[in-house]
């Protein structure tokens, strides 16, 4: 779609106008097509910030309060808590989620400094990731996002990764 400011024209026989006239005397011959300029207005002028979604909702606070969350249902869970070799103690495990979400949502790459390439199916190929252990998780993070209240688009941006990434975390269908 082009915005009648933004295209020059024959309307006017001065100005941009006018040195596209002789160009459009002869539109049927398609050697001679008139030019149409199009000013393109970027949407982002350079100086405005590119928030990314770490920064918009809150930056690490955020996220911290939203896995120390998840962790409280993980606790609980007689499937998914066998899963952390550090339990009863999950501070690790808190750390480590915050700081890979923190880092894929824009934030610092703190946690790829520490630790590497993310590789999440590798890491978590030593354990049992099954529909119902994927499922679980699941219901544990929806409860632990439903906490932080979102705005309904933030929200439905972040539960459809963590719902992709919970079910190419599946590797096997074994009960």
């Amino acid at each position: 779609m082009t915005d009648p400011e933004n295209v020059a024209g024959p309307e006017s026989a001065t100005g941009a106008g006018a040195e596209n006239a002789a160009e459009t005397a002869n539109t049927a011959d398609p050697t001679k097509r008139p030019k149409i300029r199009i000013i393109a207005k970027p949407a982002v002028t350079p100086d405005a910030p590119a928030d990314s979604m770490w920064e918009l909702i809150g930056g690490r606070d955020t996220f911290e309060k939203l896995v120390r969350e998840f962790y409280v249902g993980v606790a609980t869970d007689e499937v998914l808590l066998p899963m952390y070799p550090e339990q009863p103690n999950l501070e690790g495990a808190i750390q480590r989620l915050t700081g890979f979400l923190e880092q894929y949502w824009g934030g610092p790459n703190t946690y790829s400094q520490e630790r590497g390439h993310p590789r999440l199916r590798q890491r978590h190929m030593p354990f049992k990731v099954n529909p119902d252990a994927r499922d679980r998780w699941l219901h544990h993070m929806r409860n632990a996002l439903d906490t932080l209240e979102l705005p309904p688009l933030y929200d439905a941006e972040i539960w459809a990764y963590l719902d992709r990434a919970a079910h190419a975390m599946v590797n096997t269908f074994e009960d």
